[in-house]
């Protein structure tokens, strides 16, 4: 199946928004970023190129300068909070965390509150204050405690659950983990963004995609591509700022 033939399913649901005088929102979160690098550019360039902002959730601890500099020339691009060192603390017999129980609340709410004056420093203007938990994990019980840091929104992976803390999630990951590590198939990422639209039509919401710029393949770079030629330009699909979510 060609890429063209592949998102076909996308563009007959965008049409079917058209339609009926409907907008979607997208937004595109990537992970992981501390210092200019190629893929970085690469990332950036595509999303320039189409006119779509993208929020890096940014590392604190090992971030500096060199990024602030890159991103000056960038101003589609927002920076998140992306805990603090991305160390798991978490034992092997359980999933990789950073902000889990394992560690007093105090000290992992310090380590929060210190990446978040750091990037909020750094990046000024393009800063958004939203958590992106390493692995999209959280001690749900540290959630009363983030707006007292400064923080207006959570970003993790897959449906929002509400509750304490306003949820602008991810909802259609790029990347095969536990595969190639590369690039998903173009026909199984369309179908569950397809999916998430045809949700959002009854719950609201915005459909969230989510990137790694520097682990991507080949397939994973032309399929952004691809994704951003066919939306940008749609009537019925809009890629919007994190801040746009998290200022309302």
């Amino acid at each position: 199946m060609s890429m063209t033939q592949a998102f076909t399913p996308l563009m007959r649901e965008l049409d079917r928004w058209q339609a009926a005088g409907r907008i979607a929102d997208f937004w595109l979160r990537d992970d992981d970023a501390t210092e200019p690098s190629p893929a970085l550019d690469r990332l950036l360039a595509l999303c320039a190129g189409h006119g779509a902002p993208v929020t890096l959730a940014v590392i604190p601890a090992p971030t500096g300068d060199a990024l602030v500099q890159r991103l000056a020339t960038a101003p589609l691009a927002e920076v998140a909070v992306h805990g603090w060192a991305h160390v798991n603390h978490a034992p092997p017999s359980e999933k990789k965390q950073e902000l889990g129980g394992h560690r007093p609340a105090s000290v992992v709410l310090a380590e929060l509150q210190q990446g978040f004056a750091k990037l909020q420093g750094l990046h000024a203007a393009r800063f958004a204050p939203l958590l992106v938990p390493p692995w999209n994990r959280i001690d749900r019980a540290l959630l009363p405690e983030l707006g007292g840091l400064g923080f207006r929104a959570l970003s993790v992976f897959g449906p929002e659950k509400g509750g304490a803390m306003l949820e602008i999630n991810t909802h259609v990951d790029l990347i095969d983990w536990h595969g190639t590590r590369g690039g998903r198939p173009p026909e199984a990422l369309v179908a569950e963004i397809v999916a998430r639209l045809q949700e959002m039509e009854t719950t609201g919401g915005v459909m969230g995609f989510l990137t790694h710029h520097l682990v991507h393949d080949e397939a994973a770079w032309a399929f952004c591509a691809a994704l951003l030629s066919i939306t940008a330009g749609h009537p019925a699909c809009r890629w919007r700022r994190v801040a746009e979510f998290t200022d309302r």
